[in-house]
């Protein structure tokens, strides 16, 4: 046994050393540049205790393939418990319920609210509401078809309220005091083949313009309105009525059948009986006539560049009246046959990334602004809005790098030409104007983000998104200062301060800040959970009455409160929906610019089977969920003094660049002088203990 012992040792010592050692031992060369480079291949380090262990095939294949599964198991397993650890120590917002749920028969078609009346659109009209009461006060049943979508403006203590029905047609009503009157129906023709539809609108600030977005017999265009709300206000106050309309005005009553099917309750912290029929206050008059809009101008998307017919340069720009769309592109020197060689070798070159050939190109949506400046364009006094400045019309259409301007003093036999075009270096995606129009923003398809200060009418400052994230909406913020720990407004107009909130594609949250001595900058407030993905954003609102909050509304149904200053949440707010979770959410919800609250739009998860009877209101399945901030405990304080004033921001030395020019420039030669004072002072005090002590020593040198 000893020697079968012996020699099995031995032969362990003589593999361990065939482990590290190959081929007869050699003494190297002094050089490495003699070493043989081809060999280092064969010098495979093994492990020593697994050399005689080693399994044949199929069974080494077999503890490979599970020896990965342990692996991957053991991930899944450590991720588990890190998630479950991160959700043992989340902190969860407080969820505030609503304070008011106005119940309806059927889903709204859209909403809008004014200083005083929210109206929502419905069955075959729409219906006002006071925001005070929340009750209704009046109905409107009058279309072939129901409302989708409706818009208000306030026209100083009067409304405009624009409906549009499913057909797409638009229809003015004006709510003045106690009556309600229909002024016009915009695109309502009597041949349906020859009817088009309205996509969307835009109202100016204040009311002087309205722009139509249409489309019909396959085209998409832009028809833009000026409103003579003047005009209106007088005719509403001393209605002329013709020899034919000496009739009694015709008011049409409320039934109480049909306040019973979308009757007003004041759950939650309110009650009402969902039978009461309110007093009506609001009659409809049909036998006044008022003045009609005035149609300025229809605006088609740019033409595809072409080859040129001008034969020399001089004619291309004697083409051009006084620069106007200088730099659209239309006008170049590019022939025919030069654009032909350009897009076959472009086509040769990336036809493997085109689309499939023979797919109809989409239609160019455009996105459209109306702008009040005083510096973009030049305009006569009778063409000016109420504050001085002249309108112009803003927009970019989808797949176009430029952004063309405009002016609103066209009349209808003068040809529609932009005065302005601002070219980008990409294709813009989204576009947002600032309360006020005094800033710009543009987002590129490459994720440039572009500043322009209207006021001024200059750049203000480019940024680039972080690395993968591309711009899905832009949302201004009354620019706002921590003072004491609050968010606060500072008192009177401000200046070349700009902050914005930026929802991008991958649904993280970005804070874009700029100012008049400082680059944009940008901080991200939320990033993409990969463990949640539910909770990825889908929507961002503003709230005007709060400093620096935003709503965020998630894709799992759920609406929350941050303040961008910290970017934390402050608090949730509780809505019943009953939509499953894997559809997207497309919150219909509207923030009030007047008062600290919003409206959402919210359905009962138990009270959603189409069967049930919308004659019982306790069995109405959609409401609409009023949230008034004042009324939660952690946001009653918030609305009220947040303002800043200005003795205060002079005296703050954070805040200073908040002041004028003027007065930074009083402030700092103030402080130069009280500098210079103190510094002759404690000079005069040198030279004093200087003189005393010579008089000492000399006094001495006597003595002695």
């Amino acid at each position: 046994m000893s020697p079968f012992k012996g020699s099995q040792a031995q032969k362990q010592r003589m593999s361990r050393m065939s482990v590290f050692i190959k081929g007869p031992l050699e003494i190297p060369s002094p050089t490495e540049t003699d070493w043989p480079k081809d060999d280092e291949k064969d010098f495979v380090f093994l492990d020593i205790d697994r050399e005689l262990d080693s399994l044949p095939q199929p069974y080494r294949m077999i503890n490979k393939v599970l020896n990965q599964l342990f692996d991957q198991s053991w991930e899944v397993i450590e991720e588990r418990e890190a998630l479950r650890e991160i959700e043992k120590n989340r902190i969860l917002p407080t969820i505030y319920p609503p304070v008011t749920e106005i119940q309806l028969n059927q889903m709204p078609g859209g909403m809008a609210v004014s200083q005083d009346y929210l109206f929502i659109g419905g069955a075959k009209g729409f219906s006002i509401y006071n925001l005070e009461n929340f009750k209704r006060i009046y109905v409107w049943e009058k279309f072939k078809v129901d409302v989708v979508s409706i818009w208000a403006t306030d026209l100083g203590n009067e409304v405009l309220i624009v409906p549009v029905d499913e057909m797409g047609i638009v229809r003015f009503f004006y709510l003045y005091k106690d009556s309600l009157f229909l002024i016009k129906a915009i695109n309502e023709m009597d041949d349906v083949t020859k009817q088009s539809t309205c996509l969307k609108m835009e109202f100016s600030q204040g009311g002087d313009y309205a722009a139509f977005l249409l489309q019909g017999a396959g085209e998409i265009w832009l028809e833009v309105y000026k409103l003579p709300k003047e005009t209106w206000l007088k005719e509403a106050e001393l209605p002329q009525l013709g020899p034919s309309q000496k009739k009694k005005t015709k008011q049409v009553p409320m039934t109480p059948d049909v306040a019973a099917l979308e009757g007003v309750e004041m759950g939650l912290r309110r009650s009402l009986s969902p039978y009461a029929v309110q007093e009506l206050n609001i009659s409809f008059k049909s036998d006044i006539k008022f003045t009609q809009p005035v149609f300025i101008m229809k605006i088609k998307p740019p033409k595809a560049i072409a080859g040129t017919t001008f034969k020399s340069p001089l004619e291309i720009f004697s083409k051009i009246e006084d620069y106007y769309g200088l730099g659209s592109g239309q006008n170049h020197f590019i022939k025919d046959a030069q654009w032909e060689q350009h897009l076959e070798i472009f086509y040769a070159s990336y036809k493997k990334y085109l689309e499939r050939e023979g797919e109809e190109e989409p239609l160019s949506m455009p996105t459209f602004h109306f702008i009040c400046t005083n510096t973009l364009a030049t305009m006569p006094m009778d063409v000016r809005s109420s504050s001085g400045g002249a309108w112009i019309l803003g927009i970019h259409w989808t797949g176009n790098h430029n952004f063309f301007l405009y002016p609103l003093n066209k009349t209808l036999k003068e040809k529609t030409d932009c005065e302005n075009v601002w070219p980008c270096a990409a294709p813009i995606v989204v576009s947002q104007i600032s309360s006020f129009s005094s800033f710009l923003a543009l987002a590129c398809e490459d994720g440039v983000l572009i500043l322009w200060d209207m006021a001024q009418g200059f750049l203000f400052g480019v940024i680039a998104l972080p690395e993968g994230c591309f711009c899905q909406s832009i949302h201004f913020l009354k620019f706002f200062l921590v003072h004491e720990g609050r968010n606060m407004y500072p008192e009177g107009s401000v200046k070349s301060e700009v902050m914005c909130v930026v929802l991008c594609t991958d649904a993280s949250l970005h804070l874009v800040t700029a100012s008049g001595t400082k680059g944009p900058t940008s901080k991200v407030l939320l990033e993409r959970s990969m463990s949640h993905v539910e909770e990825d954003v889908c929507k961002v609102a503003p709230v005007p009455a709060l400093p620096g909050m935003v709503l965020i509304f998630s894709k799992n149904h759920s609406v929350s409160l941050m303040d961008v200053a910290t970017a934390k949440i402050i608090c949730a707010f509780a809505v019943p929906v009953s939509y499953p979770q894997e559809m997207p959410w497309a919150p219909l919800f509207i923030v009030s610019p007047h008062h600290p609250y919003f409206l959402l739009y919210g359905a009962h998860p138990d009270d959603t089977d189409a069967t049930t009877s919308t004659d019982d209101y306790s069995d109405s399945p959609h409401s609409v969920f009023y949230f008034k901030f004042e009324e939660y405990p952690l946001l009653k304080d918030l609305p009220e003094n947040c303002t800043i004033s200005q003795k205060d921001l002079e005296c703050n030395q954070a805040f200073s660049q908040m002041l004028s020019l003027e007065k930074r420039c009083e402030q700092f030669l103030q402080k130069s002088f009280q500098k210079l004072s103190n510094s002759q002072v404690k000079g005069h005090d040198h030279w004093a203990r200087l003189r005393r002590h010579s008089i000492f020593l000399q006094k001495e040198n006597l003595k002695k």
